[in-house]
């Protein structure tokens, strides 16, 4: 019956300690599933946090653009003239630009550096310096402070071929702060490759006949004369040839003269105060007036000996005295 007892009561207890200890068991394997289901959601947490302090696409590409260029618009250096194109007609095509820029000799290396690029070449290039004014001022010890005010000038002339005029311009645009003037020019030369294709056509004529009179016979005189024609006619002949060339020339590369000039600046520069080093290192005070009063006393010296080179008219003088005084002294008549 006692015995009896105590199982009932230790049944329950034992019931409860292994239910526990299965528990225990069971959430072990099923701890590692739950470290990684929450490893996906603090990935995307991380994800979402790295959006959030990652700059926008769009505020990116805003910071990543290059400040606007500080050039003249290559608009203003546009023109039809440049570009028109005709197969009847031949053009030659000029253009005049000045304008300023921030530095003359980096602009003037930079525009060469560009002709040549677009297959081109540079005619001359002539810098100068401009001195507007000249002012200084003593600095003590024979130094002397000098301040001049100059402005750097420069003329380019260029040549480029036709079709890459406009190109050209557009590309030197951004090397200027501002346009001054600009010129295009397109000259219809048709007329002038037809006077010249005559004129060499001409001379070729004109020499086959001197040939021909030449081989004909005739006097030793007129052979000679005939010779010399056609020696005249050869050198007409190949002028034309040349100014066929050139007009050639001219018609395929294009002359681009730029006038570019920068801002007034100022140098400074310490100069030697000449005037004072001589003040400084001239002779005393007792010195110079010694040396003035025997100036003075030369100067009297000469002073009398001019007076004496004046005596007829010291005589004359005392001769017109002499008469006055005694005429003063003769009585009135009664």
């Amino acid at each position: 019956m006692r015995t009896h007892r105590t199982y009932r009561v230790v049944s329950p207890l034992a019931l409860l300690i292994l239910i526990a200890s299965c528990s225990k068991h069971e959430r072990a394997p099923h701890e590692p599933d739950a470290a990684a289901a929450a490893a996906p959601a603090m990935a995307e947490a991380a994800a979402d946090a790295g959006a959030l302090a990652a700059p926008a696409p769009q505020a990116r590409s805003r910071q990543a653009l290059p400040p606007p260029a500080p050039g003249v618009a290559a608009s203003q250096l546009a023109s039809d003239a440049l570009v028109q194109a005709d197969p009847q007609r031949r053009f030659i095509r000029t253009a005049q630009a000045a304008f300023q820029v921030g530095d003359v000799y980096r602009t003037a290396l930079a525009i060469e550096d560009e002709a040549a690029a677009q297959g081109g070449f540079v005619l001359d290039n002539d810098i100068q310096a401009q001195v507007q004014r000249v002012e200084s001022r003593s600095l003590g010890d024979g130094r002397r402070l000098e301040l001049s005010e100059y402005r750097l000038q420069g003329t380019l002339t260029v040549r480029v071929p036709s079709d890459r005029t406009q190109a050209f311009l557009r590309a030197i645009a951004a090397q200027m702060e501002f346009l001054e003037r600009r010129g295009f020019h397109a000259r219809d030369a048709q007329f002038d490759l037809l006077r010249q294709q005559l004129a060499r056509q001409r001379a070729q004529e004109t020499q086959q006949d001197l040939g021909d009179a030449v081989q004909a016979g005739g006097r030793l005189g007129d052979k000679a004369g005939a010779i010399q024609s056609r020696d005249a006619a050869r050198a007409s002949r190949d002028e034309a040839l040349v100014a066929q060339k050139e007009f050639e020339d001219r018609v395929a590369f294009s002359t681009i003269t730029l006038s570019l000039r920068q801002d007034a600046q100022v140098r400074k520069a310490e100069r030697v105060d000449v005037d004072a080093v001589f003040r400084d290192n001239g002779p005393g005070f007792f010195r110079r007036l010694g040396e003035a009063l025997a100036v003075g006393w030369r100067g009297g010296l000469e002073a009398v000996v001019a007076l004496a080179a004046l005596w007829p008219l010291w005589l004359v003088v005392f001769a017109v005295v002499f008469g006055w005084r005694r005429w003063r002294r003769k009585p009135a008549a009664a």
